[in-house]
């Protein structure tokens, strides 16, 4: 066997096997011990290839790849601290429950532990925050290698996609030669019509129709419900809409839920719940939470001492306030329908109707106040939300920008809604955009503010093979969000937490190859709508202070008009 290329063999038949369990997409860091598999990635023909220069980025677009489509994209590097760069965006991914295949080149075991160059101890590098870690050695011949290998690759991609998704990661220890050597390639077909190696499937997690009519006996049982929805909520929002109509429940939907739209949605629930009169006589009796915790504290502070029924498929488990006096281990989409079909008719309304009429009334009030000559985030974020043509993606940071899309977005339908909210950072955003836009058929858009943009800047590199898309940068000199919250009364306030940036950031993106362009606030949403030629940045300043006192005037506005 001694002719045979095993290198290049194992690399070629892992790349086909994963064409097969249906990933195409990789996003590969320029490194050498990884140079097997990049070029079986390169020279399969079947996917499409992003190389990005920093592994960080590149973590952090593969993460975006997941994010938009629900499939992993390969993320492949070298070894050393190229391994080691992947961490926060495998992080994200964990938390977020976004598969991601993270395939890290290794030095073979014979080189480990004797200071060879380049070589760290990558086995189990990424801690608990993977679904699955395994290192299958050096690749060796024999004749049931076809099987070894396919398998592999088929349990990674099953791993990463399982109920409870997340990264996977692949250590994969090359000996030299790492480029082909010209010899004959180890015959391992796989099966035939390009099935996969192993099947996984993974039915959705229903209970039993007595388990849905007790569920449905308890909403009946309470008139003054509602349902919480959080990211990742997984329901329909026909399925919403149905579960409103039979059970007289409005739902308070973040827009990370992708169900603030319909008549049953209430968006303006952060201003509303400031309002303490409304707030009192409001409290429900019992809630129904599908997804991930809202990201408003307020309204978190308000649910805490309401009985809630979770709807947690895979036992994640995210209840960080200990509010829930029921786990329900099943997708909440066939639940809610099962639940509406077994209550016999619809509801009275007055419960729900009171909610949206409120809801209409705190809308208006928040809608006089963000048009006035003052610019704000929350202005800032419905209107780009507003903007984003039907089909479209909105891809939102976290700290400030999230929240304001929270406070200020009315409900529509026609819009995804997209963000890091696992690990909550504001690192990788920009990459993340980026490898959104290459998995999306329709338009994105990105809204976040200077410094998040600044954390990432290594993200604008490669416009040319950048999608056209459009991140809307607010400005506010800092971090704007601190400016909510205790650490602004303190003398260390600006140095330590807005931390303003001299920085010139048109310049900046420019030096890049994006088109940047300083942008009025009362022009982001006709220049949002626009469809870009080429990735593009639109940045609009705001006064920090201005803005804070401006939300405080939508809020007082909000209680003045729930009276």
């Amino acid at each position: 066997m001694s002719g045979v290329d095993v290198t290049t063999s194992f690399a070629r038949t892992l790349v086909d096997e994963w064409v097969r369990n249906g990933v195409t997409t990789a996003v590969v860091s320029p490194g050498s011990r990884n140079t097997p598999l990049t070029l079986a990635l390169l020279r399969d023909g079947r996917f499409e290839v992003d190389v990005v220069l920093d592994e960080r980025s590149a973590g952090f677009r593969g993460l975006g790849v997941g994010l938009a489509t629900g499939r992993p994209a390969i993320v492949c590097c070298t070894s050393g601290t190229a391994a080691v760069n992947l961490h926060p965006a495998v992080v994200e991914a964990f938390h977020a429950q976004v598969p991601m295949l993270v395939c890290t080149a290794d030095r073979p075991p014979e080189l480990r532990d004797w200071g060879a160059g380049q070589t760290v101890d990558q086995a189990g590098l990424f801690g608990g925050a993977t679904r699955w870690y395994h290192d299958p050695g050096p690749a060796e011949p024999g004749p049931d290698a076809n099987a070894r290998w396919r398998a592999l690759a088929c349990r990674a991609v099953a791993q990463a996609r399982s109920p409870l998704a997340g990264p996977v990661h692949l250590n994969l220890p090359f000996r030299e030669p790492l480029v082909p050597t010209g010899g004959e390639l180890l015959d391992a077909p796989g099966r035939d019509d390009g099935a996969p190696w192993v099947r996984a499937t993974s039915a959705r997690r229903t209970i039993e129709p007595r388990e849905i009519e007790r569920l449905a006996g308890l909403v009946r049982a309470h008139s003054r419900g509602l349902v919480v929805a959080g990211s990742g909520a997984g329901v329909s929002p026909a399925t919403a809409e149905r579960f409103s109509r039979a059970t007289g429940w409005p739902i308070m939907a973040d827009p990370l839920s992708q169900l603030r739209s319909g008549d049953y949605a209430v968006a303006a629930y952060e201003a509303m719940l400031r309002c303490d009169p409304f707030a009192i006589a409001h409290r429900p009796e019992i809630v129904l939470r599908i997804g991930a915790p809202l990201t408003s504290k307020v309204a978190n502070a308000w649910l805490r001492p309401v009985p809630a029924v979770l709807v947690e498929p895979a036992a994640a488990w995210r209840d960080p306030d200990r509010t829930a006096a029921e786990i329900v281990d099943a997708d909440a989409d066939p639940l809610l329908a099962g639940v509406a079909r077994a209550i016999p008719s619809p509801a009275s309304a007055s419960w729900s109707d009171d909610w949206r009429r409120a809801d209409a009334r705190a809308r208006h009030a928040l809608d006089a106040v963000f048009d006035g000559p003052v610019a704000c985030e929350g202005r800032i974020a419905r209107d780009v939300a507003g903007a984003v043509p039907d089909g479209g993606s909105l891809v939102v940071a976290s700290s400030l920008p999230v929240r304001a899309l929270e406070w200020a977005m009315a409900p529509r339908s026609g819009l995804r809604v997209l963000a890091n909210r696992g690990a909550n950072g504001i690192d990788g955003f920009v990459s993340t955009t980026v490898g959104v836009a290459r998995a999306s058929a329709g338009p994105v858009v990105a809204l976040c503010g200077d410094l998040c943009l600044l954390h990432d800047t290594n993200g604008l590199l490669g416009a040319r093979a950048i999608p056209p898309l459009t991140v809307v940068v607010v400005d506010n000199r800092g971090g704007g969000i601190f400016s909510y919250l205790p650490q602004s009364e303190l003398p260390e306030f600006e140095v330590a937490f807005a931390t303003p940036q001299p920085v010139d950031l048109l310049g900046v993106v420019r030096a890049h190859g994006w088109n940047a362009e300083p942008t009025d606030v009362d022009d982001v949403p006709k220049r949002v709508a626009e469809e870009p030629e080429a990735p593009r940045v639109l940045v609009v300043r705001v006064d920090r202070d201005a803005a804070r006192d401006q939300h405080g005037r939508a809020w007082a506005a909000v209680a003045a008009a729930l009276g």
